[in-house]
């Protein structure tokens, strides 16, 4: 089989719709929908399931589509080693980062990054850190930063900073008139999260467990009566301006909101304060660590505010799970 006809199995394996399969790989749906035909003829075997209402794999198509991916990786490496052999700086470099950094992280990052390596564009994408993981596995992604633990078969991480939590509060609440807030404080108040499946919420969940007991047992948007959702960390920050409740965000978010906000006030947790630890993480066979190197190097030189640098020197990982 080509490349090709491989990455189209792959991809209608993924989309199980050919439409968007087509789309995805640039090309016209009777393109893909021909060139699968042929190789399902060349080589006796049906791939996939064709009906109306959706696309599947048959079971060798699983397995075809599965080892397909492997192939694609494996060339896409090829392609890397020779592209950025000469200059492992030199070219894009494609990063993933979850949405409750990304917005504080990046606009820092962005000029600190161009000094140091002003040939090596960043091709960026926002996510969850499950659809980050996923796609940093499948070798469309280089490097991720996500909150740790991140543990993965084949993926190296390296933690960058530590980043308290901070209580956002409106100025009007009777907990913003003292300098630090203990987590026993809030327990009964009226509390807004992040909605379900953001990491950052389960980080709260976890570190806070008083705080959110009721959502951490019943799961729902409810909770105990105590909890409301919003869907970004800047939608819970325009709830807490307008007087709805109090909330738990990174200290890079809040920090950045004090500078134009004037409708928050924000406090730091009694010590010892709740906090998370972020990391890059990436496949152990990535052919470019000087360019994990020069991305960790511009994250410590112009950190998101609030957070503590960790400056590991080159080479040393946190993790490894090859």
């Amino acid at each position: 089989m080509t490349l090709t006809e491989l990455r189209y199995i792959a991809m209608l394996a993924r989309e199980r719709h050919f439409g968007r399969a087509a789309e995805k790989c640039h090309v016209s749906q009777p393109t893909l929908s021909v060139a699968l035909k042929k190789v399902e003829q060349r080589y006796g075997v049906i791939l996939f399931e064709r009906s109306a209402a959706e696309v599947r794999p048959t079971p060798v198509g699983e397995r075809v589509a599965a080892q397909a991916e492997r192939v694609l990786e494996e060339s896409g490496k090829l392609r890397e080693i020779t592209e950025q052999g000469r200059d492992p700086l030199n070219g894009p470099l494609r990063v993933g980062v979850i949405y409750t950094i990304a917005p504080y992280l990046l606009p820092r990052l962005i000029p600190s990054l161009h000094r140091r390596a002003p040939r090596m564009p960043l091709y960026l994408q926002e996510n969850f850190t499950a659809n980050l993981a996923l796609e940093l596995r499948r070798g469309e992604l280089d490097v991720i930063v996500v909150a740790a633990p991140f543990d993965e078969p084949g993926i190296v991480s390296r933690a960058v900073y530590d980043e308290p939590f901070r209580v956002v509060l409106p100025p009007e609440h009777p907990l913003a008139v003292q300098s630090t807030v203990d987590r026993e404080q809030i327990a009964a108040e009226q509390l807004l999260l992040l909605g379900q499946g953001n990491c950052f919420r389960d980080q709260v969940v976890q570190a806070c467990p008083q705080l959110t007991r009721g959502v951490a047992e019943r799961g729902d948007a409810a909770g105990d009566g105590s909890a409301l959702e919003g869907g970004s960390l800047e939608t819970v920050r325009h709830m807490v301006a307008s007087g709805a409740g109090m909330s738990v965000a990174p200290a890079s978010a809040a920090e950045a909101w004090l500078r134009d906000e004037t409708l928050l006030v924000v406090r730091p947790f009694t010590e010892p304060a709740p906090s998370r630890r972020v990391v890059l993480a990436w496949r152990s066979s990535f052919p470019r660590p000087p360019a994990i190197d020069a991305l960790h190097a511009a994250i410590v030189a112009s950190p998101p505010p609030g957070v503590q640098v960790m400056a590991s020197p080159p080479g040393v990982f946190d993790s490894a799970r090859l």
